[in-house]
């Protein structure tokens, strides 16, 4: 089936950082966007009124807010053809300094609202046998590290989720991409997109405690152009074979680069210990 021209978007979290952009870049393409906010006034605030515009109020950890979201996508538009998820929030801090509630509300947002998002979704995509769903995940969602480990796991979480979705759904015409963003230029590293565990422990001052430094040194300073990202998705959602995951930033492409050379020297000097394991032949 060709790939309709002008698309219908879902963004989540598109009120500010990589979300409105997105949503910027795909309205100035000519598609119509449901854009969605805790507060969709702020969305409006953003980006006026238009008639290629549906500001919607969305809490990704509510059911109930995401069956209505949903529901008045399709009642205005008539489908959806394009599922961003990038609704979302940062931790840093050792992975024992983060309390059990830091975890499970972290947890809430970015894998069970995301969950529950395309779930919502996908019976209309299943229907119409087209659509693409890009999930947003990050540099960290390929190669965790210190200060931010909890954080990472809920990205390798969206990054298995989405590779069991690409191959469940591309028999049925449905796309799916992992989008791994860098350190890019938004707001992502301020006090609104990204909190702090209260435990600092000080055995972990030169590793998660470092983090917690840098964090704050590079906020607002990341080397990569939102703008370009968002240009970049649109590009992609043309695309008529797109990729599971795609990088974005050189920083992700250097870590992405270094984790497999990694991996592949860890392999081979333990290979022989790794197949030891089978039953004899």
């Amino acid at each position: 089936m060709a790939k309709q021209a002008k698309r219908v978007w879902f963004i989540t979290g598109a009120s500010r950082g990589i979300g409105a952009e997105i949503t910027s870049a795909a309205l100035a393409a000519g598609d119509d966007v449901v854009a969605t906010a805790r507060d969709p006034q702020r969305i409006t605030e953003r980006f006026g009124s238009s008639e290629a515009l549906l500001p919607v109020a969305l809490d990704v950890t509510s059911e109930s807010s995401v069956a209505l979201a949903v529901e008045a996508a399709l009642a205005r538009f008539g489908r959806i053809d394009v599922l961003v998820n990038n609704a979302g929030y940062g931790l840093i801090g050792a992975v024992e300094e983060t309390s059990a509630e830091d975890v499970r509300r972290l947890y809430e947002t970015n894998v069970f609202g995301l969950l529950s998002i395309t779930r919502a979704v996908l019976p209309a995509l299943r229907k119409q046998r087209s659509g693409h769903i890009m999930n947003l995940s990050s540099v960290g969602g390929y190669r965790s590290g210190p200060g931010f480990g909890v954080y990472c796991s809920t990205k390798f979480a969206v990054e298995g989720i989405s590779e069991a979705l690409h191959a469940e759904l591309a028999p049925l015409g449905i796309a799916v991409t992992v989008l791994e963003p860098g350190y890019f230029r938004t707001e992502f590293l301020e006090a609104k997109s990204v909190v702090e565990t209260n435990a600092a422990i000080a055995d972990y001052a030169d590793t998660a405690g470092k983090v917690r430094a840098l964090a704050k040194s590079v906020s607002l300073q990341q080397p990569g152009d939102p703008a370009r990202l968002a240009r970049a998705v649109v590009d992609l959602s043309r695309a008529e074979n797109p990729p599971l995951r795609l990088p974005l930033g050189s920083d992700t492409v250097a870590a992405i680069e270094a984790k497999n050379a990694f991996v592949t020297k860890e392999l081979d000097a333990w290979r022989d210990v790794a197949i030891s394991t089978d039953f004899p032949r």
